[in-house]
């Protein structure tokens, strides 16, 4: 066990909300791998507690709802010969499917940074509020990664091609995007959100009493720049595979087109190839399928290089200059990628715990 620290994440209540609040807010309010154990029995009493109408998740300070998984203590912890990423993700993921298991009103507060591990403490659950101070991503990529915490599942599901883009590129979104792309259900200003808690605190706990709350205090949304560029993520990212995308975008000498090309030639070649293919599969696969799925990549990702040399080289060295190993996408055969999604023989991630009651 790797307990929470004392006051990284605390649990209050108040009538018949269970209030979480991630507590980091010097880290962005990143996530511990004892966050996510403290986290999941949480909700396991709080789902079976019938004065518990709704859970609202917020992040501590004015910077961040929580800005993913401490991947830094990850590669720390493997540069020290450590297995602590392995066992991060597999308290993580089963973390997700509690929310996503959760069964009542589960109501995040997207207000400043949203990425990663954040993404997964909030995009399960049945409401999702957005801020004129959310920015939100899936980075993954950029540190050799893919866009996991359910990301398999939510992405593929993301209107036209957008789940792709935002999986492979990891583009920030503010709050407007958000609403318009479903990752957000409304809008509701910074400082509007003590008083729709407020409101929330007599709910009869029903998703329709909570979204008619959340709805009286929404704005409308009124300049999201996705919406313009639909056309061309759906005519770029909807290809057959990942060279297809690039050579789409390669054929596109549009100041767009180049933007996205030039950063997709900066992340690791397997991490790419690795998210193009969870993708574009997931939309076929259930909730829990699709974490089963993750929790393959990850294990092998976790004896591999490149997360370890992206974290290195972006976030603790940060001379952004990774060696990706393979260095390209032609290095990377089919069968390699075959390889990651490949079952777990005794050690796949067991779900069935939280699938019936959390």
């Amino acid at each position: 066990m790797n307990d929470a620290e004392p006051g990284e994440i605390l649990f209050t209540r108040q009538g018949g909300i269970g209030r979480i609040l991630l507590n980091r807010p010097k880290a962005l309010n990143s996530l511990t791998m004892g966050m996510c154990e403290a986290l999941g029995p949480q909700l396991h009493a709080w789902k079976n507690d019938p004065t518990v109408k709704v859970v609202v998740i917020a992040g501590a300070g004015e910077k961040a709802f929580c800005a993913g998984g401490d991947v830094v203590r990850l590669y720390e912890d493997h540069k020290a010969g450590g297995s602590l990423a392995c066992a991060f993700w597999r308290v993580e993921y089963r973390c997700n499917a509690a929310i996503k298991h959760f069964g009542k009103p589960y109501v995040a507060l997207l207000d400043g940074f949203v990425m990663g591990g954040g993404v997964g403490v909030a995009i399960h659950g049945s409401h999702r509020i957005a801020t004129e101070r959310t920015t939100f991503a899936m980075p993954e990529t950029f540190i050799g990664l893919f866009p996991d915490v359910g990301g398999t599942y939510f992405l593929p599901r993301l209107p036209g091609a957008t789940g792709m883009y935002l999986g492979l590129t990891g583009r920030r979104m503010k709050g407007a995007d958000c609403v318009m792309l479903g990752i957000a259900q409304a809008l509701v200003p910074h400082d509007r959100l003590p008083a729709l808690e407020s409101a929330l605190v007599p709910s009869d706990g029903s998703t329709e009493d909570v979204t008619r709350i959340v709805n009286s205090f929404a704005e409308p949304v009124k300049d999201a720049p996705i919406v313009a560029q639909r056309a061309a993520i759906d005519r770029h990212f909807s290809h057959a595979s990942i060279e297809g995308i690039f050579e789409s975008l390669e054929s596109d000498a549009g100041e767009w087109a180049v933007t996205q090309l030039a950063a997709l030639k900066k992340y690791s070649p397997l991490a790419l190839k690795i998210t193009f293919r969870q993708i574009h599969g997931g939309a076929k696969l259930s909730f829990d399928a699709c974490m089963r799925q993750e929790w393959r990549l990850a294990s092998r990702i976790a004896d591999g290089h490149d997360f370890y040399e992206g974290v290195r080289a972006l976030l603790v060295d940060k001379d952004n200059a990774p060696q990706w190993q393979p260095a390209c996408l032609a290095e990377i055969s089919e069968s390699a990628v075959d390889a990651y999604f490949a079952p777990l023989p005794g050690d796949e991630l067991d779900l069935s715990d939280i699938t019936d009651k959390v």
